[in-house]
């Protein structure tokens, strides 16, 4: 017969915990589902709602709008990163005798790969995190409890309009952060290094493709619906004070990011597969 009091106690507790994570991951899933299914409502009902929420993730509000709120964050995090294209992508390719291929470095990597994951983290530390600190203050101050009482949807008014706006909001964000990343790593290359601009502009157009864009977009539209569907949950069942919406604050950072990074390459592997619809020939 087995002694119980030897037992581990991570052994003990596995049951339970287990129990637990099933649940809230049930609880999650029917958060997402009915917040998704409330957009066509949300749009009908609360049309003004959903107007201040798109100004307000946008510009911003406060000292954040002196900036240009997330305009500004995305645009200046994808300027840089497209600066470290032209630097690292020049001075690797000029050690090979290829340097004239920097343009095609900016139109294949930035579109592929840099800005939309750039583009996704800056959403969630922005749009994201601000949606869960503003629902979550909200769960503390029981102005939630009191939308449901007088007869509003709460998670139609609070979550699915956040969503909406999020997914509008990134469409023009994101033509920013692509052209920004485009203008950074040609100023780069050309008044930096000083290559031809016309052995740039050849390498970039032969090899940008419109539907690397148009996938690229799409990526980031998903990335902004799992962002936003991640940070209203967390913000909607925050507890504990504020410590408690911070904490919320930090997990849901952290699970969206795992959701872009996740995007990302699904979208990547589904799309591009093992040939990646690339050819670099004479």
């Amino acid at each position: 017969m087995t002694d119980v009091a030897s037992t581990p106690g991570w052994l003990v507790t596995a049951g339970p915990r287990l129990v637990e994570a099933t649940r809230r991951l049930g609880e999650q899933t029917a958060f997402y589902g009915r917040s998704l299914a409330a957009t066509g409502d949300a749009v009908r009902r609360y049309p003004g709602e959903l107007l201040r929420l798109i100004a307000d993730m946008g510009m911003g509000t406060g000292a954040l709008a002196v900036i240009g709120g997330t305009v500004g964050i995305i645009g200046f995090l994808t300027l840089t990163t497209g600066a470290l294209v032209a630097v690292q992508g020049y001075d690797t390719l000029s050690n090979v005798g290829v340097e004239a291929l920097t343009g095609f470095l900016s139109a294949f990597f930035n579109v592929r790969m840099i800005a939309p994951c750039t583009a996704g983290v800056a959403l969630a530390a922005t749009i994201g995190a601000g949606a869960t600190a503003q629902l979550g203050a909200m769960r503390i101050n029981e102005e939630i409890d009191a939308l449901e009482v007088m007869g509003i949807r709460s998670i139609t008014y609070l979550a699915s309009t956040r969503i909406i706006a999020g997914v509008l909001v990134v469409i023009p964000l994101y033509a920013v952060a692509v052209l920004m990343s485009f203008f950074a790593s040609k100023f780069g290359t050309l008044y930096i290094y000083g290559q031809s601009r016309g052995v740039y502009e050849h390498y970039f157009s032969t090899f940008l493709r419109p539907t690397d864009l148009l996938w690229s977009f799409l990526a980031v539209l998903v990335m902004a619906t799992g962002v936003m569907v991640v940070h209203t949950y967390y913000g909607f069942t925050a507890t504990g004070g504020p410590a408690g919406v911070g904490e919320a604050v930090g997990r849901s950072v952290r699970s969206s990011m795992i959701v872009t990074a996740f995007t990302a390459l699904m979208i990547s592997l589904s799309v591009y597969g093992q040939s990646g619809n690339f050819n670099l020939s004479g």
